[in-house]
């Protein structure tokens, strides 16, 4: 008999997905979700030239492994040059790739309890040692993350701004001054998936070379190629060019990249979508205070929604949603987890919310 030698490391991991898809929600359910409001996608959809150009594409050939034509657009949008771009399988691709390039059994890095997933997910499956910093009135606290990366000698420190679960944002300019406080010896690793929904002064200020810091962005949100799976990276040279030497070269498929650099060139639909996430963002908080509820300030294309009692609480609302086709989902560390999270929909779909959210309260009261 056959025995497969896995790694240490993957030996004692249990088999786990940061995130239950809703397809998988929806083969357990036996039906599809009238209202698919968890995933943070835009349902608004691509730019129509960025779909133009990927029903365009010659699907018989690989894509370019340099990313040569997106990488330029890229640069002269940032105002910086292609060696401090990569482009990758999305944010999640990079974190991959950033856990690989430095992270060895037993290095520390630093989260927020409660932060994005998959990035504990990546650290774990090299052997990463990860802490834990609590959120700070519903905002990641960088000042704590800072000092605990300076506690453990962290190579990595996490930090989404925006942040997801709560849609919370940091100015720019507060994360900069935070940053004196950033080890010489640890990475900033400042995840921007929802910048583009943002006011402008939440971006940071920096050289795109500034060795303090690699920014990830995507195409996932705003762009609405979610499903194209591409995103980028803006870091230092040297940092950037060490992702040659573990990537998927030919990751990036041809026709993701040319949508991302048609999205990118039409600035005309990032300004419409921008638009109907704002409205929908409004939507959304009306229909929370309509039922009672504390909508969160947000600087991203979901709500967050305070329920006013505790995970149990939340999490009996979020199942009653599910039960009546709208899918949603819900912060999963304490104190966060009292809330439930709804992406930015049509207008349709928001009615479908509004709808099902009332008769959701009230199973949840009955329990």
């Amino acid at each position: 008999m056959s025995h497969y030698r896995l790694t240490p490391t993957v030996e004692n991991l249990p088999s786990s997905v940061p995130f239950v898809g809703p397809e998988t929600q929806e083969r357990a359910r036996g039906a599809a979700f009238a209202a698919r409001l968890g995933a943070n996608e835009s349902v608004f959809g691509p730019s129509p030239h960025a779909l133009a150009a990927m029903a365009a594409t010659d699907y018989w050939q690989y894509g370019d492994p340099e990313n040569h034509d997106l990488k330029q657009a890229l640069a002269a949008h940032h105002g910086t040059t292609p060696d401090h771009i990569i482009v990758g399988e999305g944010i999640d691709g990079l974190l991959g790739y950033l856990a690989r390039m430095m992270i060895a059994p037993g290095d520390a890095v630093v989260t927020s309890d409660g932060g994005y997933p998959t990035f504990n997910y990546h650290v774990a499956g090299y052997g990463g040692i990860i802490h834990k910093v609590p959120y700070l009135k519903d905002h990641e606290d960088p000042d704590a993350l800072f000092a605990k990366a300076a506690e453990v000698d962290a190579k990595l420190v996490y930090l989404a701004n925006p942040d997801n679960p709560m849609g919370s944002a940091h100015k720019g300019e507060d994360i900069v001054h935070a940053m004196q406080a950033l080890p010489p010896q640890t990475l900033l690793l400042l995840d921007e998936a929802y910048v583009e929904c943002a006011p402008e002064d939440i971006a940071v200020s920096l050289p795109a070379g500034d060795p303090r810091l690699i920014r990830l962005r995507t195409f996932s949100k705003v762009y609405g190629l979610a499903g194209a799976r591409i995103g980028y990276a803006i870091g230092a040279p040297d940092l950037i060019a060490a992702f040659d030497r573990v990537r998927n070269h030919f990751g990036v498929n041809r026709a993701s990249q040319a949508g991302a650099l048609a999205a990118l060139e039409d600035t005309a639909w990032l300004a419409e979508v921008q638009t109907r996430i704002d409205e929908a963002r409004s939507r959304i908080a009306q229909i929370a205070l309509e039922h009672g509820l504390t909508p969160l300030p947000s600087a991203t294309n979901f709500v967050t929604i305070d329920c006013g009692a505790d995970g149990t609480f939340a999490k009996a609302v979020l199942d009653g949603l599910l039960a009546r086709g709208i899918f949603v989902r819900m912060p999963f560390a304490a104190p966060q987890n009292r809330c439930i999270r709804i992406s930015c929909g049509t207008p349709e779909m928001l009615d479908l919310f509004a709808a099902a959210l009332g008769p959701a309260l009230a199973d949840a009261n009955k329990g």
